[in-house]
């Protein structure tokens, strides 16, 4: 696997660190977050979308970005579509 450092969430503390890379090989975002509390979980959990069942499967996590890493999360984006890389 060959990661890609994107950056790390503006204004966060020395305890806290929301990270973003790009997975060259497989193309695909990997992000680092907090997790869920116990009641945004569950809702999640039990929110029923078309195409999805309800739950989380076992090798599926929920995890919070903050909105102040959506430039960071376009520049993922962008560096993922590229053919080159």
């Amino acid at each position: 696997m060959r990661l890609l450092f994107i950056g790390i969430g503006p204004d966060t503390g020395d305890k806290q660190s929301p990270t973003l890379w790009v997975d060259l090989e497989n193309r695909e975002l990997v992000f680092q977050g907090w997790k869920p509390n116990p009641e945004l979980e569950a809702e999640c959990a039990a929110t029923e979308v078309p195409g999805h069942a309800r739950g989380i499967p076992e090798n599926e996590a929920v995890i919070r970005i903050p909105a102040r890493m959506a430039a960071m999360i376009r520049e993922a984006c962008d560096t993922v579509e590229q053919p080159h890389i």
